[in-house]
């Protein structure tokens, strides 16, 4: 089945509300960073919360998150754009820690403290960053803590990534609502009874739940309209071209290393794990452009 996002608004504009089912986004993304399931589970909530996110972009909009913890799994950095495009990366994948008493991964203690960053590139001259502090890193905790305190929204966040024991994702997906201002204390009632009873996302979607089956367990009794669903994946916007770019940018010094000590260079992209090798007549060649650009200046 493909990944989908569906976003919706409370007939009576009291709340928005997205829901996603990111399984083979995630799957894809723990494919090509060999991600154990700690890490797996961290990187693949957060690339679900910024799809999730991303949703009310428009055009070439980008949003980012960073989640840089002083836990083993170190930061976690992911980029969306407003298509459902997703990429990102964890900066050690293949980490292991004993579950929680509650058989669960242990995403928070393998996060740890640190600060949460979302950057919101809206085609301005500046992007728009906030930040704050990580307060469980469990991820949605950490995400609906930003949205109410940074961007002033009151918001309920709920992500899941189910791993099997092959390591490989079988299930993940995401929910994200928020309040509109002139919200009644009825819906807000019913809106917190329901979310309490929300079984977890991840065995919803592991059952064969749809995002729009998930919208109406978390609006029971509340009319919502669906304004649009769309696909999402793992997109990276890398190529061999950007990494040439790359390399011309660090200089004649570093490339002619590359050359006298390798003969060749092997450039790995961050965020997809892709690799692009330069020949020495590459390695050459990039070299006659650095030289050609510092005539020209």
């Amino acid at each position: 089945m493909q990944d989908y996002l569906v976003r919706g608004v409370a007939s009576d504009g009291s709340f928005r509300i997205f829901a996603a089912r990111t399984t083979n986004t995630v799957e894809e993304a723990r494919t090509r960073h060999n991600c154990w399931p700690v890490a797996a589970a961290a990187l693949g909530r957060t690339m679900t919360a910024a799809l999730l996110l991303g949703a009310n972009m428009k055009g070439e909009d980008i949003l980012s998150i960073r989640v840089l913890g002083d836990g083993p799994l170190g930061a976690i950095l992911v980029t969306a754009n407003a298509k459902g495009q997703i990429r990102g990366y964890v900066q050690e994948p293949q980490i292991h820690l004993p579950s929680t008493s509650e058989r669960k991964l242990p995403v928070g203690a393998a996060v740890g403290k640190g600060y949460l960053h979302i950057t919101r590139d809206l085609g301005l001259k500046e992007p728009f960053t906030g930040s704050v502090e990580i307060v469980s890193g469990e991820i949605a905790e950490d995400i609906a803590h930003y949205l109410t305190a940074s961007e002033q929204t009151p918001s309920a966040v709920s992500l899941g990534v189910l791993v099997d024991t092959d390591n490989t994702v079988i299930a993940a997906g995401g929910l994200l609502l928020q309040l509109l201002p002139g919200a009644s204390e009825d819906v807000l009632e019913a809106l917190e009874k329901n979310l309490s009873q929300l079984p977890q996302l991840s065995s919803l979607i592991n059952k064969g739940e749809t995002p729009e089956d998930i919208i109406k367990r978390a609006t029971q009794g509340i009319e919502v309209n669906i304004l649009e669903s769309m696909p999402v994946g793992f997109s990276c916007q890398c190529s061999r071209e950007r990494l040439e770019n790359l390399l011309i940018g660090i200089g004649k010094e570093e490339v002619s290393a590359m050359l006298e000590e390798q003969g060749q260079a092997e450039v790995n992209c961050h965020f997809c794990a892709e690799q692009y090798q330069f020949t020495k007549k590459d390695l050459e060649h990039i070299l006659e452009k650095i030289e050609k650009k510092a005539n020209n200046r």
